[in-house]
């Protein structure tokens, strides 16, 4: 068992797990839901990680703290978001998609795919990247699944003039050869992981691994809201912008709020950042959508809360998907960004709160809702969010939480990325590319 891989919740190892710094667990519980703070969501979330990085996430907690209450860096990060990232992103309303969903219903998509490097990762990377720039790190290592993190890394690395090294398994450069050659032109170096599965979880152990060696100089830019305290947190308070704009832009073109918001989750950033601004609103619905594969019953998916357990993946507690000695099961997504085995710990938290729910799409749910989304109003999505859409269509007319009539419903999808990478996946499932293995 790596330092990294999943132990027994309640027998870890003490030798290399330390909550050091960690305030009490229920520190929170009078704190409105979209400001709980970690290392602890409920029993979810902390630092299992080797003493060895201890000191480094410490350092990056006292550098983020600092920066919450500088007004120089809320002024440095709002500029870039502003003049080079492209926010705030616009809120698009789909009337002939919605009609897929239900008679009367409204659907509108936050439109994270106009970004910058085309998909929100981009607001989390400024971020730390200015935090790292504070710490006088020189070199950024990530991982990424289906590179868009990773593109997103190499860009700021290349803005900021910083060394950058980015690991993705074997497994996702194949999938995603796009990206690898994005990163590669930005400057980064690209190593593929050639160990375990050869996807997203093996990448983060050896980004892991890299860390530890190399900590003095080097920042490990975690690119999701899971991991050691505290990237769960801060990873969500780069992503609020989303909830924030599109809980106004909503307010703007509607005049109330949503019925529903709907994400796709793999570690569940994006999901995060737009499911925060929503938190405290009891009449909005908030679904998460996993990668539920060839199915559930076949266990060939990546839908943690429909398969998996709590348990300790990669440093954090939260629900992963394991078998009965700990060890993580083989997953699969036609999604390389949802192909991961363990969700953010928050999430975990509002899935047992009952404030947020998580359903499973199937892969040929999510390519249908690709496809209908394309051919219905000319947006091609990432594979990623399409399981969002593929979510909305099965939802429906009909909510639990809201009190507005069957034909008046409102839908907020947050489309997380755009479908340029995803294309040569796309065009053989679909049978316009005639070679190539079909996913």
């Amino acid at each position: 068992m790596s330092d990294f891989e999943p132990t027994p919740p309640t027998a870890p190892d003490p030798s290399t797990i330390s909550t050091r710094s960690a305030p009490a667990r229920d520190a929170h519980r009078e704190t409105p839901l979209a400001d709980v703070a970690g290392p602890y969501f409920g029993a979810y979330g902390g630092r299992y990680v080797p003493e060895a990085l201890i000191a480094a996430l410490d350092e990056l907690t006292d550098a983020w703290e600092k920066a919450g209450t500088d007004p120089q860096f809320a002024r440095e990060l709002a500029a870039l978001h502003r003049d080079y990232t492209g926010r705030p992103s616009p809120l698009t309303e789909v009337p002939r998609f919605a009609a897929h969903v239900g008679s009367g219903v409204r659907v509108f998509l936050k439109r994270e795919d106009l970004n910058h490097t085309g998909s929100h990762k981009i607001n989390n990377v400024l971020g730390q990247a200015l935090l790292v720039k504070r710490l006088g790190k020189t070199r950024l290592i990530a991982e990424t699944g289906a590179g868009q993190h990773g593109v997103a890394t190499a860009t700021a690395a290349a803005l900021m003039g910083m060394e950058c090294t980015v690991y993705m398994g074997e497994e996702d450069t194949r999938r995603q050869a796009l990206n690898v050659a994005r990163m590669r032109l930005l400057g980064a170096e690209v190593v593929p992981v050639t160990i375990g599965s050869r996807t997203l979880k093996d990448a983060i152990n050896e980004a892991f691994r890299d860390w530890v060696a190399n900590v003095e100089n080097t920042h490990y830019l975690l690119g999701t809201v899971t991991g050691p305290h505290p990237f769960p947190q801060m990873v969500r308070d780069f992503h609020r912008v989303i909830g924030e704009e599109a809980r106004a832009q909503v307010l703007e073109r509607t005049g109330r709020l949503p019925d529903v918001v709907a994400a796709c989750v793999g570690g569940g950033s994006n999901a995060m950042g737009i499911f925060n601004a929503f938190l405290d609103d009891p009449g909005v619905d908030l679904v998460g959508f996993e990668a539920g594969g060839h199915g559930i019953s076949s266990g060939e998916h990546a839908s943690r809360f429909s398969g998996g357990s709590p348990g300790v993946l990669q440093g954090a507690r939260s629900y992963v998907l394991q078998d009965e000695d700990g060890q993580t099961r083989p997953t699969h997504s036609i999604s390389a960004g949802l192909d991961y085995p363990s969700v953010g710990p928050e999430h975990a938290w509002l899935h047992e709160t009952g404030r947020a729910r998580y359903e499973p799409v199937t892969d040929e749910e999510a390519m249908a809702a690709f496809q209908l989304l394309c051919r219905t109003e000319g947006i091609i999505p990432a594979l990623e969010s399409a399981h969002a859409l593929a979510g909305a269509l099965r939802l429906g007319p009909a909510q639990p939480n809201s009190s507005a009539p069957a034909t008046d419903r409102i839908v907020l999808i947050n489309l997380s990325g755009r479908g340029d990478k995803d294309v040569e996946t796309a065009g053989r499932w679909f049978g316009y590319l005639e070679t190539g293995e079909t996913e």
